[in-house]
């Protein structure tokens, strides 16, 4: 690979603010190239819009090519080498002061603004990336851990989610019951505490990860005004605790954390504006843009590079300054292909997810970066490069490119493939349905799902059943037995 080359690789996958660094070096380096007017708040550059008619996404022409590279029409140059990335920090940040309750008892958190994440800056590993982490592992199924990555970016720097629940479900178009078990899987990671939707939430989940939650503490937890007060005697009586077991119950209280993200990171906090807009038109189909505040502009000065050849005399100079204008050419035509290519695959994941930005979490389908990178003729490798560190802005909140991505269950038929909670949805469906005397096997159920077009193992249906708490034909017989008799 030429040095251009590696360099373009690079520019698709770095965050905007990388984006900045890179700009800023390249600006300082080269005197003919400056950074222009910035854009104005809602400038954008727009992709073609996307009619829900049409089978396949028609791109714009792109009339530059990155580097040495040529092709034969007017597609973008695919880049689908290995990138050359950086270090990353990701050390802990130190653990945040100790517990001292307010007067008052339930401190108030800062929501997020509705266009703008929050992280933390200086480098460290943030509450955000920690929490991400570990959400696979957790998760019971895509769609589950789809909600939860949501959730995890609507939370505070403390840790604490402010927006209400059926808010959420309405802005996700998902069930309310689905994100309630979405902010049961982010309320089981690590640091306890996250989550919580108020301090006494908060420190009732760090008492139960501690096996402190016992009715007395329960009971204390639950008037932490009275304890910001002072009011122990009336908490005493209340707890039905004697003097001893109060303080080693106050004691428990305080060494636990009230804002458990505030360990991670460091520094005030740094918003991250998206970098892909997408707005429903009144025809039915997308408008689909990237917002250019979030990207610098550069320019090549032309009038100074006339000034300065008329004062190159020699040889060298001459082939300096022709080098030069070279390395400002490519470095604008680099970064205005790395915005057409985010743009195109941004386009795609709408097409392919327009069931998503209609109807909500529910219509999230299964969808491979191999998938998105069939559709637009590019490699794997640069989809991956594309959706690193980019987030895309909609009705529904802001979420990273990443998010529409998602596994998927085989259809009975062979002709793709379902998303693993459609399945389930219809698991719960049959065995609701069922009657006492008559409680369906997982055997049974495997060929009643068979018949509506999901080809599923045995052993999968029975995976799928214990996610979503539904026991096995033994148990559900003996449970509705019993509630037949009552």
């Amino acid at each position: 690979m030429t040095p251009q080359l590696q360099q373009a690789i690079k520019l698709l996958a770095l965050s905007n603010l990388e984006l900045e660094t890179v700009v800023a070096e390249a600006v300082a380096d080269n005197p003919l190239l400056e950074v222009a007017e910035a854009a104005a708040p809602g400038e954008v550059l727009e992709a073609e819009p996307l009619d829900p008619r049409r089978t396949h996404l028609e791109s714009s022409p792109v009339d530059q090519l990155i580097g040495e590279g040529r092709a034969s029409d007017d597609r973008p140059l695919d880049i689908d080498s290995t990138a050359l990335d950086g270090d990353r920090d990701t050390g802990d940040g130190e653990r945040g002061s100790s517990f001292e309750l307010e007067r008052g008892g339930e401190t108030s958190s800062g929501g997020g603004d509705g266009l703008l994440l929050d992280e933390r800056g200086g480098g460290s590993l943030t509450l955000a990336e920690h929490l991400h982490a570990q959400v696979g592992p957790a998760a019971g199924d895509p769609r589950e851990a789809a909600i939860a990555h949501w959730l995890i970016d609507q939370l505070d720097e403390a840790g604490y989610l402010e927006t209400p629940l059926r808010e959420i479900a309405e802005m996700l178009g998902a069930p309310l019951s689905e994100v309630e078990d979405a902010l049961r899987v982010v309320q089981s990671l690590d640091p306890t505490g996250v989550g919580a939707r108020s301090l006494s939430e908060c420190l009732a989940l760090q008492a139960i990860e501690a096996d402190r939650y016992d009715p007395c503490m329960k009971r204390l937890i639950e008037n932490l005004d009275l304890v910001a007060k002072g009011a122990f005697a009336q908490l005493k009586r209340m707890c039905g605790v004697d003097d001893e077991d109060f303080a080693d119950m106050l004691a428990e209280l305080r060494s636990y954390d009230p804002r458990p993200g505030m360990r991670f990171g460091s520094g005030p906090a740094e918003s991250v504006i998206p970098d892909i807009l997408v707005r429903g038109r009144v025809d039915g189909g997308w408008d689909i843009a990237l917002n250019q505040a979030t990207l610098p502009r550069l320019v090549v000065n032309r009038s100074y590079y006339v000034e300065l050849k008329r004062t190159c005399d020699d040889k060298e100079s001459r082939g300096w300054l022709g080098d030069k204008l070279a390395d400002a050419n490519w470095l604008v035509k680099a970064l205005d292909q790395r915005q057409k290519t985010i743009l195109k695959v941004a386009a795609e994941l709408v097409k392919q997810q327009d069931g998503f930005f209609r109807r909500g979490v529910a219509e999230l389908r299964p969808l491979t970066l191999r998938t998105v990178a069939e559709a637009i003729e590019m490699h794997e490798s640069t989809v991956s490069r594309v959706t690193s560190n980019k987030y895309l802005n909609c009705d529904r909140g802001t979420f990273e490119l990443k998010y529409f991505f998602t596994s998927g269950v085989a259809s009975a038929d062979g002709e793709g493939s379902v998303s693993a909670e459609t399945v389930k949805a219809q698991i719960r469906a049959l065995i609701e349905a069922e009657d006492a005397a008559a409680i369906l096997s997982d055997d049974t159920l495997v060929e009643l799902l068979r018949g509506k077009g999901f080809d599923l193992a045995r052993r999968t249906v029975a995976k799928y059943r214990e996610a979503i708490g539904l026991g096995s034909s033994v148990q559900r017989r003996r449970q509705k037995t019993l509630a037949g008799v009552r």
